[in-house]
């Protein structure tokens, strides 16, 4: 079997718990693309955040990020997908959040809006290293394009108000888990999934001939749409579960692995 395009989450898959692409792992993506597999990032942070570990790896094709909602070109920053949250279900979001006293957070140009400061937005920005922006008339924001919503709280919660608001906002929008306190909103059609099927047609490459590779429920679409779906040991046991193959932990270079059992060694 011969892989051509690898589609990589990138916290806790490609990067390690210090947040870093150890060498092996960075020598590994070299020598898949000098053998001319297409390396691509599918995440679920912002294009900004994104781009800068994309780039310190020296990958310069297009990346998938917001879950699938924004996919860009790195070298001239051209967008080749784009689908925002359905404007009357990003109103209906805020207004649930606002009732709740939930913590919501949008993204306009690649910025992090939020309406208020608190902690959890302060937590977040610096797990992901991101700038924000308070804006108090937050509807303003909410009517303006946003490829993702995110609400910040305890698992235990968002597990309980994630079927109230697919129930609210209808079909018209993805809801998923990135991390077990993070519930992200997209449009329907932003999913990793869609963008790795949008990439392989891009590319010319048979989705049989992809792998995909995650650790979180929000990586399942595309593992399932992958030739090969691979699930980082450390990964929930749901996606292990769905995944063709469970590789090392992201402390163990579980992406140099793969690389070097399904590219390398073929």
């Amino acid at each position: 079997m011969t892989y051509k395009l690898i589609a990589i989450d990138i916290d806790d898959t490609l990067i390690n718990d210090d947040k870093e692409v150890t060498p092996a792992t960075q020598s590994a993506l070299e020598a898949a693309v000098a053998k001319d597999v297409v390396v691509t990032l599918a995440t679920g942070r912002a294009y900004a955040s994104a781009q800068a570990i994309a780039r310190q790896t020296g990958l310069n094709v297009p990346i998938i990020t917001y879950q699938g909602a924004l996919i860009k070109n790195l070298m001239d920053e051209e967008v080749l997908y784009e689908r925002y949250v359905p404007q009357d279900a990003a109103r209906k979001l805020y207004e649930f959040c606002l009732e709740r006293n939930l913590h919501l957070q949008t993204y306009i140009d690649d910025k992090l809006y939020s309406r208020e400061e608190n902690q959890k937005l302060i937590d977040y920005c610096k797990l992901n290293k991101t700038p924000y922006y308070i804006e108090p008339d937050f509807m303003k924001m909410i009517e303006q394009p946003a490829p993702k919503l995110l609400i910040i709280d305890t698992p235990e919660l968002l597990d309980e108000i994630a079927p109230q608001l697919r129930e609210l906002l209808g079909s018209e929008v993805h809801i998923t888990k990135s991390k077990p306190h993070f519930l992200e909103i997209m449009h329907h059609e932003g999913t990793k999934g869609h963008a790795l099927t949008f990439l392989s047609n891009h590319f010319g490459v048979d989705l049989k001939d992809t792998i995909a590779v995650g650790d979180s429920w929000n990586d399942h679409e595309m593992l399932e749409a992958a030739g090969l779906g691979v699930a980082m040991g450390n990964a929930i046991p749901a996606l292990k579960e769905i995944a063709d193959y469970v590789t090392l932990t992201n402390n163990e270079d579980g992406i140099k692995h793969v690389i070097e059992k399904f590219v390398l060694n073929a």
